[in-house]
């Protein structure tokens, strides 16, 4: 990304970042976020969620929450995911999460290399979650949302870890899932899945 144009980008007043987390584990909703940062309240340290300590995602969570003008949670259910497939479902999830803001954005960028379908004029810059704070900032959000749902489903079903891999296909996830069989919330178009129903 060029310097003009990250200027351009940081010039739109009303600039809205969208990402989504969990197109991979084989269990849970894939979960979006979409923000509007406040430029008269920055934030420091936003970067790319899967890079940052869980302590320091849960901090900024805190603080994106509490200053940015807007934000809100989209999300697609393994259902959805499984009737239309995990790509469709990730851009629904986006979809829902940059309609439900409440502030009408300017210009949206999303992370990823293609826009969902949405009214409001959009862009998707590849790796956008490390280069775009609105888009890091949804990043954060989506993960720390979709990883305390992980977290609840734990409580109800330890024997699967989920605590620890957060859904994704992990040596332990498949032992649990050769042993246990899957969950209602599974992904049941997911081949590890599929193959045991």
């Amino acid at each position: 990304m060029t310097d003009n144009e990250m200027q351009r980008y940081l010039s739109i007043s009303l600039l809205a970042g969208c990402d989504e987390v969990g197109r991979g584990p084989l269990v849970g909703d894939v979960v979006s976020a979409a923000v509007i940062l406040d430029p008269q309240q920055p934030i420091e340290g936003l970067a790319d969620s899967k890079k940052l300590s869980e302590k320091k995602r849960n901090a900024l969570y805190q603080e994106i929450i509490d200053k940015s003008l807007c934000y809100s949670i989209g999300r697609a259910t393994p259902a959805e995911i499984d009737k239309i497939n995990i790509l469709h479902a990730s851009m629904l999830s986006m979809q829902r999460a940059i309609e439900g803001l409440s502030v009408i954005p300017d210009h949206v960028l999303v992370d990823g290399n293609r826009c969902p379908e949405i009214t409001y004029s959009c862009e998707a810059i590849v790796k956008g979650d490390s280069k775009i704070p609105a888009i890091s900032a949804a990043s954060i959000l989506a993960k720390v949302v979709r990883d305390n749902e992980m977290k609840e489903l734990h409580q109800e079903h330890p024997e699967y870890g989920f605590a620890s891999h957060k859904g994704y296909p992990t040596k332990q996830h498949m032992e649990a899932l050769e042993q246990f069989g899957p969950l209602p919330a599974h992904r049941k178009s997911f081949k590890p899945v599929s193959r045991l129903l």
